[in-house]
């Protein structure tokens, strides 16, 4: 009796095993009361709610919710503590992070825990989602199982190459040369996010619109708005909109192509014409390798002596890769880019005027560019650098 008592007391004292928990990926699913064909639903959980593991079966768990609801849940439908730690993680490792523009989404779409379209997913983003921008990346486009890799066109045979053909040894340097190379893999962006409620992850870029203005739109040439920002307003009593205090932009953009170095090639500001009523480029600053974010602020000028120089005025500063810079190459397994040296670029917006803020008897330092550019435009680029160390 002493040898069962004791026995039963320790079954009493042994402690509890911990809770184990699951996360709804699903939009909207439903609990059932058995796993049957025919089945009764006991209890409704939409996307992120948490549930209490109490059994397990071969492809479905037995849960609860918060509200004591128990039932039977697919596992294809659901997340695991572990997957839920990495987006919480996300949450706060980026919590103070720059926001760099602003999005919206496309259309229904799950936010991941990392790059990638096979990385894990919980949080799903509602249709027409603000978003918040963080960070870039890029990675090679998945191939799908059994695609052949193409292969470059070998290049065309010179004639010298064809003359000497015939000579001693020429035979091996013609196969050589003529050796098809794989063509570069197709890329896809990705880009870090924060959506309304706070929650972090990874989003395709392509599911997603970055937020600018109808009236600035139409004027982007093609390219792709990366970014906008409303640098001031000015009033115009006679403009069109219902809103007569008019935003001035300076925005960045960028091609429509996925897998570039940089984050934009252009930078543009838009000033309001009070006479015409209609939007002008102010400033334009093109073929360049440029980063996010920009900074927009009211600041003075601290080289100038004018007294417009002393007036806080709507400022903004943005980053460009040094011509003296190694290549860019994102990382191929996290697909960050983080480009080497690169050079502060501020500028001042004085009425309509955008001026480059330098101190003086300095040249503005060499710049790397996507595209290259002639011995004649780098001497009129040097040329005006030089006329425009201070006004």
């Amino acid at each position: 009796m002493v040898l069962i008592a004791g026995g039963s007391g320790c079954s009493r004292l042994r402690p509890k095993p911990p809770a184990q928990y699951v996360y709804v990926t699903a939009k909207q699913t439903f609990l059932r009361d058995r796993v049957a064909a025919v089945s009764n639903r006991t209890a409704t959980v939409e996307n992120g709610d948490r549930l209490e593991v109490l059994d397990r079966g071969r492809r479905f768990v037995k849960v609860q919710t918060a509200k004591g609801e128990q039932g039977w849940i697919d596992e294809k439908v659901i997340a695991t503590q572990d997957v839920f730690d990495q987006f919480e993680k996300l949450k706060q490792d980026h919590k103070a992070d720059p926001v760099v523009a602003s999005a919206v989404v496309r259309d229904e779409v799950y936010m991941h825990a990392k790059p990638g379209r096979d990385t894990e997913r919980f949080f799903r983003l509602a249709e027409g989602e603000k978003l918040k921008l963080l960070a870039r990346a890029t990675l090679a486009k998945p191939v799908p199982p059994g695609t052949r890799v193409a292969k470059a066109p070998p290049p065309a045979a010179t004639a010298a190459t064809a003359k000497g053909s015939v000579e001693k040894g020429a035979k091996d340097v013609s196969t050589a040369a003529a050796a098809p190379e794989p063509v570069p893999p197709a890329m896809e962006d990705w880009w870090l996010v924060r959506d309304s409620k706070g929650d972090t992850g990874w989003l395709y870029s392509r599911m997603m619109d970055v937020d600018a203005p109808d009236a600035i739109t139409r004027y982007s040439e093609g390219q792709r708005i990366v970014g906008s920002y409303v640098l001031t307003t000015v009033s115009d009593p006679e403009a069109e909109q219902d809103d007569k205090n008019i935003p001035i932009y300076v925005t960045v953009l960028s091609p429509y192509k996925a897998g570039l170095t940089y984050d934009f090639d252009q930078v543009r500001v838009f000033t309001w014409n009070v006479k015409k009523h209609r939007y002008e480029t102010g400033y334009r600053d093109r073929n360049i390798e440029g980063y996010l974010p920009v900074d927009v602020k009211m600041a003075t000028d601290p080289y100038g002596k004018s007294p417009t120089a002393t007036t806080p005025v709507p400022t903004f500063s943005y980053r460009v890769l040094a011509d003296d810079a190694g290549p860019v190459i994102p990382d191929p397994v996290t697909g960050a880019i983080v480009p080497g040296k690169t050079v502060l670029k501020t500028y001042r917006l004085e009425s309509n005027l955008v001026r480059r803020v330098l101190p003086p008897g300095t040249t503005a330092p060499g710049e790397a560019h996507p595209e290259p550019v002639s011995d004649k435009k780098k001497a009129a680029g040097a040329k005006g650098s030089k006329g425009k160390k201070r006004r």
